[in-house]
């Protein structure tokens, strides 16, 4: 009987597997934002979590004051702030300087000038108590090493009434799942509202009690 040994090709892609599984197990246990040189996969279609049901959920209104905690490049940027004309605006926060920049020359090239990009960290946000009618963060929850800490935050600077809307889309190392999202806001004071999407994906919103 011959007992064929594994190709080199099957093991250089075995390894690649496993090496890639690793990876995504210490990034999670280890929660950082995506880097500035891996941006471009960012800006690719985003099944389940898309602009329309963002938007449709978070209901952003003219003359509203919305904030925007990890907006990247800003794939959910400027569809929301177009929803916020005439008079309202949209601020967007990046712990990156990197990506606040382009975010900044990306609006300066749509000629869009109702969103105010800033760095700034999502545990200790630079506003104001009751400063916004509504917020979201859309893959960026799971990045955030203290996750109670920044829903906490939100919490702090939204209005009472105001809504939050939180993206999640596995295969994402650091997918929170609608259950977790739904304990952890509970506790920092929000409740629970509704949620679009599946298991795997979704868009939740959470208010602030009135």
């Amino acid at each position: 009987m011959v007992t064929r040994r594994p190709s080199r090709r099957f093991l250089g892609l075995l390894a690649l597997v496993v090496a890639g599984i690793a990876f995504a197990l210490r990034w999670r246990r280890n929660p950082s934002p995506c880097p500035y040189s891996q941006r471009r996969w960012i800006d690719l279609p985003r099944p389940i979590i898309t602009r329309s049901r963002v938007r449709d959920l978070l209901a952003p209104r003219p003359g509203e004051r919305v904030l925007e905690v990890g907006p990247g490049t800003g794939y959910y940027t400027l569809p929301v702030a177009r929803s916020l004309e005439p008079d309202g605006t949209l601020h967007a926060v990046d712990v990156q300087p990197a990506m606040v920049d382009h975010l900044r020359t990306r609006l300066r090239d749509a000629d869009r000038r109702n969103v105010a990009p800033i760095v700034g960290d999502a545990r200790t946000l630079p506003y104001p108590d009751d400063s916004f009618d509504a917020a979201y963060l859309v893959l960026v929850l799971g990045e955030i090493p203290d996750q109670e800490r920044a829903l906490a935050e939100l919490r702090r600077v939204l209005k009472p009434g105001g809504r939050l809307v939180v993206g999640e889309l596995f295969p994402d190392p650091h997918f929170v799942r609608a259950g977790a999202l739904r304990r952890r806001g509970e506790r920092q004071g929000f409740r629970f509202e509704d949620r679009d999407g599946t298991s795997i994906g979704y868009v939740g919103r959470l208010s602030v009690p009135t």
